[in-house]
């Protein structure tokens, strides 16, 4: 039998393996797609903060010779490379997870697409880090690339709430009736943690911890752009103030309730570390916990958002 003959055979035997309905599978692979994502910002900020950002100087390769980061290189190559690293991992699990669904394709169509954008997301992102790298760590370029993750933080938690069944066209157990005020609140405080995380691109991109002692800084005034950062940062906290009340008052139960208390939770940390870090000359750990807070942040707000519209009105 030629190989174009056993071809179909192959791929009817491992079509015939794989979920057709959402299983366990899948739905661990939606968290390890927003774990992966989420501690892409992490070690991104790790980089940054040991100034390894340009531990391997050169893209696509490490160094002009070599693919990966060498002894001579230290732990700056280590850890710049260590970060590359993970990008790949990323792109295995999002491949996993398209051939997971590759039977539900059409009927869970909504999950396909988020997986195959997470997926399409890395040779994107795998790109603006290389011209991060070939413009010496230029601040706005570096601020995109931070930007371009916390939309994919976003995605993945899109993700697991549809894997789960807790929105989208596919809801396993209704949710509890919510005030009507309450999708407006949690879309605005959605929009306004985007707003505190692009202000504060800004403020990191003017302030000390550039990603290597040669790489140049925005211009801006820090100390200014940090109260403007703050103002977003304000209104996230009175907004969810509102959704917490509005929980508390009408006694309402359920998963939306949990994730208004996750996202005060996340709110009051931020505000914690964002202070503590201003006062204190902004300390290098602190600002890898605001970066984890940040990324926790648009985690929180979007699960609250998408289950406020999962939800009927009252």
């Amino acid at each position: 039998m030629s190989t174009a003959s056993r071809l179909p055979q192959f791929v009817n035997r491992l079509s015939s393996r794989l979920p057709r309905t959402v299983d366990v599978r899948v739905r661990r692979l939606a968290v390890a797609s927003l774990i992966g994502q989420t501690l892409l910002v992490v070690t991104g900020g790790a980089v940054r903060l040991t100034a390894s950002g340009l531990g391997c100087p050169t893209w696509p390769r490490c160094t002009d010779n070599s693919l990966v980061n060498t002894p001579e290189m230290g732990i700056h190559g280590f850890i710049e490379f260590g970060n590359r690293l993970l990008t790949f991992a990323l792109a295995a699990v999002a491949a996993l997870m398209l051939v997971y669904l590759w039977n539900l394709r059409k009927e869970r169509r909504d999950l396909f697409l988020l997986a195959l954008g997470l997926l399409a997301s890395i040779p994107a992102q795998a790109i603006i880090g290389g011209i991060t790298v070939l413009t010496n760590l230029n601040p706005w370029v570096v601020g995109l690339h931070f930007l371009v993750s916390m939309a994919l933080v976003v995605f993945a938690t899109l993700l697991v709430n549809r894997a789960f069944g807790r929105t989208g066209r596919f809801v396993a157990a209704r949710h509890p009736a919510l005030p009507g005020i309450m999708r407006p609140v949690t879309a605005a405080v959605a929009l306004f943690s985007a707003m505190a995380v692009m202000l504060g691109v800004v403020v990191t991109g003017a302030g000390p911890h550039a990603g290597d002692a040669d790489a140049p800084r925005n211009g801006l005034d820090w100390d200014l752009f940090s109260h403007i950062h703050a103002v977003p940062a304000y209104l996230v906290t009175a907004g969810t103030v509102v959704a917490l009340a509005l929980v508390f008052l009408r006694r309402i139960r359920g998963p939306f309730r949990t994730a208004v208390i996750g996202l005060l939770g996340v709110t009051i940390l931020q505000a914690i570390i964002g202070f503590t870090q201003y006062y204190n000359s902004i300390p290098a750990p602190l600002v890898a916990a605001h970066m984890l807070g940040a990324a926790l942040l648009m985690v929180a707000s979007t699960n609250a958002w998408d289950l406020a519209k999962a939800s009927p009105v009252e």
